[in-house]
Order: structure tokens, then sequence, then C-alpha cells
């Protein structure tokens, strides 16, 4: 739900969460078309304001629908097509607190990279370095010391615990069963 770091991880708490990015222009009066990559879509829908790119002022969104996976909107100042074109590519976000709030047990993507990742006894795996969404379950990418990289699927029978409060995932290595 959030966007994903390169190689840096930064423990920081976002003031922002990224909900999407624009994809294209709508139309010739400024709308824009911005890809969904928030779970809450109907919730992008009662916003106020936004922020696109890097700037630090939100816009007022004077429209929101949804079409499929796209939102169509209209914030103040964009007038043109070619107003609208300029922000192709820019992540569209929310301030951290109009963000849905989840259930017990339901975390962020922010609050997740950067955990440190150990198994049941206690060896250090490495550092949840991203997460990717896979339609079924997200899978975590732990990166060891030395780079190497080894997906996790985020299922409790894997990652028993997620302790954020203290930095931490505990991951229970999976088995194969050896029949073939």
């Amino acid at each position: 739900m959030t966007e994903h770091s390169d190689d840096t991880i930064d423990n920081a708490i976002p003031e922002r969460l990224v909900i999407g990015r624009v994809t294209a222009p709508h139309g010739v009066r400024g709308e824009f078309r911005m890809y969904i990559y928030s779970h809450f879509p109907e919730n992008i829908l009662q916003l106020q304001q936004i922020y696109i790119g890097d700037d630090p002022s939100p816009r007022k969104l004077t429209r929101a629908r949804q079409k499929d996976n796209l939102i169509i909107m209209r914030v103040e100042g964009v007038t043109s097509k070619e107003m609208a074109e300029e922000l192709r590519g820019e992540l569209v976000r929310i301030d951290l607190e109009h963000a849905a709030p989840l259930d017990e047990g339901e975390f962020y993507h922010f609050q997740l990279i950067g955990l440190s990742a150990f198994d049941e006894a206690g060896n250090e795996l490495g550092t949840v370095s991203d997460i990717i969404e896979t339609g079924a379950n997200d899978v975590y990418v732990i990166k060891d010391a030395e780079g190497k990289e080894t997906l996790i699927p985020a299922l409790e029978d894997v990652v028993p615990e997620i302790d954020v409060e203290n930095q931490r995932i505990t991951v229970r290595p999976l088995r194969y069963s050896g029949e073939e």
C-alpha cells in the first residue's frame, strides 16, 4: 500500500502514504487517471486533498470517480490536458491520518520494510527489504548481509510473529516433503 524503496531502508514513519500513480490525462479540462495502489479505493473518493509528486503543498480534490482499477480525478489548479500530462508518472499521496484504519494483525508496508527477520531459533536471516503483492498473499523479500534475497510468503504458518514495536519478524522455514 506504500511505495517501495530501492536499496535503502528507512524506518522513519512517513508523513504520507502513496495511494496511486498518475497514468494519463482524461479529457481536455485537466482531469487525469490515477492507477490505484490502495486496498481501499472507496476511501479515495471521500478525500478532500491529495499530494502529487514531491510537492509539499496539498491539492484540493474537486472530483473523483472510480472506473475499474483507476480513479479519474480533478484537482484545483490543473485546468488543461497539458497540465494533466505534466503529472504523468507522479505518485499520489495522502496524509497518514487519512489512511484507512487496519484490523488487528494487519500492517502497512512501511511498518514492515526494515524489520529484522529471525528464524524460530533466533538466528538472524536478514532484513525485510521489499514486499511483493501477488494477489493471493504478499511475499516478503528478506535481504541478508551479503545481499542475497530470500522470498518468504506472508502466511501465518510461515511468519508466525510480526513485532513492529521491537522491529522484528519471526520466520518458520518451509519444509519440503521430499515426494517426487
